[in-house]
């Protein structure tokens, strides 16, 4: 089910304007047909029952570079691990691009997307009781851009307390995240294209205006780097980083990890997929687990080295997907899955929702030798 505007009220089912995801030679199209709108704040629920259960509730937040996605995907579908680990998922919509992170005087400030996050989680304290969930037990998990979304959610003042776990997965770097002075550079680009008030300009023309600031940005700043809209640090809610960190992790139960050839997905495969990875995923995450654990957090690191057979991807960004979420239909045809058979995709599927369930019931990882995971147990008090 969804709901809608301002997260409540009947659910008018859009998503929020996008430009086609840059990943789609490996994942494969996108099969949902969603409208897209301003209307778009609207979250999927899954759950095993609207009963007196108290269930622990699972929040994702998904990937596309702060540029694309929406949490009513089918691929982000959270029957399945509903069903199988008793709990209530909960999939997320926020703005995206110059809708959720334009930096402009007299605009916006940035970071609206962020601010619609923290709302999903508030909305979801108030009102998950009412769908079985326990608004007390709360996992935020994210993949990509969610699992950056986690980490700057970990310095947001007003997140503390609105979740209780967290699993990230595969984010990169906080490279991505744009100093104020800079992402008003992107702003004022952006309003040089539109020609006019933004606040006036069609969903078309707005568009049109961050296709066109995206490629002058990427003249700047090379193909492969940050998008032109993404958080910005130094303004609202992310006024300096780290001011509030310590605080607000406290206690919390932190899971981040990648997968083995990660970048594949952005370089292409290549004998020097696993040593870039390590060196922009594996060492930074590994960094900031440490950081998480002198905060006072128990966290721990995995790496994910499933290669579906006939992939020339490997364990590539996003792989572990469909593991965790979504439809055979709607990863039907993904070339990261090579010619891999559904049923051994299920078969892995079900180890892993075990895992991310049970994490998301007690705090405690207990690996499964069947998944092709390696832990680093060295700081968790969960292995």
């Amino acid at each position: 089910m969804t709901t809608g505007p301002d997260w409540g009220g009947p659910s008018s089912g859009q998503i929020c304007p996008q430009l086609p995801g840059r990943l789609s030679p490996v994942m494969g199209p996108n099969k949902t047909d969603l409208v897209e709108g301003e209307d778009c704040l609207n979250l999927s629920i899954a759950t095993p029952g609207h009963d007196a259960d108290v269930r622990p509730v699972m929040v994702f937040l998904h990937g596309g570079a702060f540029n694309s996605g929406a949490g009513l995907m089918d691929w982000y579908d959270g029957s399945s691990l509903s069903a199988e680990a008793d709990v209530v998922v909960v999939s997320v919509n926020y703005r995206l691009g110059v809708f959720g992170y334009l930096c402009l005087d007299g605009v916006s400030g940035g970071n609206l997307g962020l601010y619609d996050q923290v709302e999903a989680l508030r909305w979801v304290k108030a009102n998950i009781a009412g769908y079985g969930g326990d608004p007390g037990n709360v996992t935020v998990f994210g993949q990509s851009a969610g699992a950056v979304s986690i980490r700057l959610l970990m310095e947001i003042p007003d997140a503390c307390g609105l979740f209780t776990r967290a699993i990230m997965q595969s984010g990169p770097g906080p490279d991505i995240v744009r100093p104020r002075e800079l992402a008003e550079d992107v702003g004022r680009i952006f309003a040089e294209i539109v020609g006019g008030d933004p606040r006036t300009a069609s969903v078309a023309a707005l568009l049109d205006a961050q296709r066109k600031t995206a490629a002058v940005w990427a003249e700047r700043s090379g193909p492969v780097g940050a998008p032109p809209f993404s958080p910005v640090s130094g303004t609202d809610p992310l006024p300096v980083l780290g001011a509030s960190f310590s605080e607000n992790v406290q206690d919390l139960d932190v899971i981040c990890g990648w997968n083995a050839d990660d970048v594949s997905a952005f370089t292409g495969p290549g004998p020097d997929t696993v040593e870039i990875t390590h060196r922009m995923l594996a060492e930074p995450l590994s960094e900031f687990r440490d950081r998480l654990v002198q905060a006072g957090a128990r966290a721990c690191t995995y790496r994910f080295d499933w290669r579906p057979h006939g992939s020339r991807y490997g364990a590539t960004h996003c792989v572990e997907l469909p593991l965790l979420l979504g439809t055979r239909e709607a990863w039907e045809g993904s070339p990261m899955l090579g010619d891999t058979e559904w049923g051994g995709v299920e078969l892995l599927g079900k180890t892993l929702r075990r895992i991310w369930g049970r994490y998301a019931h007690t705090g405690v990882v207990e690996p499964e030798p069947a998944l092709p995971m390696a832990w680093d147990p060295a700081i968790s008090h969960s292995l």
